[in-house]
């Protein structure tokens, strides 16, 4: 990259950065002679993704640092009054643990006091579905997360919400980056004159008792909860990061037994105990495993460190325990919610479940089976928000929304994955199902008896750098131009390609079809078995991620032939696909 274009992208960041511990970070680049990190942290701006910004902790403008944050909220700031024209308009303000998380969101808070607009803070680390609450319930038109939820220690983020409590999509988050990009001057003022004139508002606890009472009442059989809570016995982690204060508070209201790692329960923006603060990771629950095992628990939970997502493992049969899946607990949330409606003749008219379309066709088969539509969307929260907003247009009912990335929504009353209500109604499923003799591992073998066996894998190539783009454009690009026609030795008999919204099938290809979703850099191929393989770019990490989607019919040889067969055909599957991103 041209040398001379880094570097006035470096003196217009010095002159603009008015945090010294962040400009002194670049100059010490510029004094060593740095080509290589300075290229790095000067080639693009952070822009928003399926998370809105997310970037390592840094001076530089492809860095999370405080002009970086006052300039995406001045941006904010400038959208909203286009938008809204004079109305009076209000803020809400969270963040999570993490390194800087508190500074960027108080200057996240004054921007918007400077510009007007009443910022609602809350007085410390608070999950991010609290604040998808918390907008809609204080009638914001917007809300800030700081927060990079489950990446790295080095990472921060940034996400913004409407005033319907859901991440800012289309055409809003385009417009709101013009703003950003358009931004010359970044608007702030002092934290004590921002009180003083009311335009900053520090939250008491009257959001935290509303969001818990919000959780405890989407309890499905409360007399169940009643009379068996204290025989379940939860260990729990929040992985250093918000969950623990809400989690303990609503488990114990239930009257659960909560043990929670003590280790890992203090907020820590190092994460010192683990590598990937990420409940999808194994080893990230090994302590809680470990705690479980010694206490024989029911059940282990782990949020991630803004605690949206819900990680469990429960124990087998002979004690030791296995990690629940998110397309698997997703399935089993699903399961026990329509079984409970339906049970109890509390379907509401008109039910839509929603999942992404790297979501297991598990859900929509079980679906099917309560006659409830199953509406697909992009991968990201946002979307299942958006949906949800269809929804109420069409005088339907929302019951569930899921990803397989360990993201659930149980409630209309947050509009982001909640992994506080996820874990409430975790509780209440294994108890119910305990109370039948069952385990939710048995219920899962019933699921697969009746549906067939359904298994998934992910598969992540990262690329960093400025090159990881260009080489992620190319592999896609690639497939583009040469589509394959087996995967596993699987013929593919449909590709579906979101990049220009078209199906086809590859002995028909001029024969193609019209794809109801927004555009995105998604391919997906069916195979002749029914196998979906999707392959994305990462909105908000580096990283190509392949999606495999397996169901295999439960025949002759019964349930434990079918799950060989289908880790089989995963893994030649999987081979075929580590030949082209190695």
């Amino acid at each position: 990259m041209d040398k001379a274009f880094i570097l006035d992208r470096v003196n217009d960041y010095l002159a603009k950065e008015k945090d010294q511990a962040f400009s002194d970070e670049v100059r010490s680049l510029l004094k060593k002679g740095d080509e290589v990190e300075l290229e790095d942290r000067f080639y693009k701006d952070l822009e928003f993704g399926t998370g809105g910004l997310r970037g390592i902790v840094g001076g530089g403008y492809n860095r999370m640092n405080s002009f970086v944050v006052g300039r995406a909220t001045q941006g904010l700031c400038d959208y909203l009054k286009e938008q809204y024209g004079q109305a009076r308009l209000s803020a809400c303000i969270a963040h999570d643990s993490r390194r800087m998380s508190r500074e960027f969101a108080l200057a996240t808070a004054l921007v918007f006091a400077a510009n007007g607009i009443i910022a609602y803070l809350f007085p410390s680390l608070r999950p991010t579905p609290e604040l998808s609450f918390a907008v809609r319930k204080l009638g914001c038109a917007t809300g800030v997360v700081v927060t990079a939820s489950h990446n790295p220690p080095q990472y921060n983020g940034y996400k913004a919400y409407w005033n319907d409590g859901s991440q800012v999509i289309p055409p809003h988050d385009a417009g709101i980056i013009a703003k950003v990009q358009a931004a010359q001057t970044i608007h702030t003022m002092n934290e004590a004159e921002a009180k003083a004139k009311g335009l900053l508002v520090v939250l008491d606890s009257t959001v935290d008792d509303a969001y818990v009472a919000m959780v405890k009442s989407k309890i499905l059989r409360p007399a169940l909860i009643k009379k068996g809570a204290s025989a379940v016995k939860i260990v729990y982690t929040p992985l250093h990061g918000t969950g623990a204060m809400l989690f303990e508070r609503i488990m114990g209201e239930l009257g659960l037994s909560v043990f929670t790692v003590p280790e890992q329960r203090e907020p820590d923006g190092a994460f010192p105990t683990v590598s990937f603060p990420n409940p999808e990771e194994p080893a990230a629950l090994k302590m809680a495993i470990d705690l479980g095992t010694k206490l024989k628990a029911d059940v282990v939970m782990a949020n991630d460190p803004d605690a949206d997502r819900l990680g469990i493992a429960v124990p087998t049969r002979d004690g030791s325990f296995t990690l629940v899946t998110g397309n698997q607990l997703g399935t089993l949330h699903l399961d026990y919610i329509l079984l409970s409606l339906f049970e109890q003749g509390r379907m509401p008219p008109n039910p839509v479940c929603i999942k992404s379309i790297v979501t297991t066709d598990f859900q929509a088969a079980i679906a099917a089976k309560y006659k409830v539509e199953c509406w697909e969307c992009l991968t990201g929260f946002k979307w299942i928000a958006d949906l949800m907003r269809k929804i109420e247009r069409e005088n339907k009912n929302f019951v569930y929304g899921t990803e397989e990335s360990y993201g659930y929504l149980v409630e209309t009353e947050v509009r982001d994955k909640d992994g506080i209500s996820a874990a409430a109604m975790t509780a209440e499923m294994t108890l119910y199902w305990r109370s039948k003799g069952k385990s939710l591992l048995n219920r899962l073998d019933e699921l697969y008896t009746e549906f067939g066996y359904y298994e998934e894998k992910g598969i992540n190539k990262y690329f960093e750098g400025s090159s990881g783009m260009s080489i992620m454009a190319g592999i896609m690009a690639e497939y583009r131009k040469s589509q394959p026609q087996v995967l596993g030795g699987i013929p593919i008999v449909k590709i579906r390609d979101l990049s220009i919204l078209k199906a086809w099938a590859p002995l028909s290809p001029k024969e193609r079809k019209n794809v109801e979703l927004p555009e995105s850099d998604v391919l997906q191929w069916r195979l002749a078995d029914g196998t979906l393989v999707t392959v994305r770019p990462s909105g908000t990490e580096p990283k190509i991620k392949f999606y495999i989607l397996c169901r295999t019919a439960i025949e002759a040889g019964g349930l434990e032939t079918a799950r060989s067969k289908t880790r089989e055909k995963i893994d030649t599957i999987g081979a075929d696909i580590r030949k082209v991103i190695g």
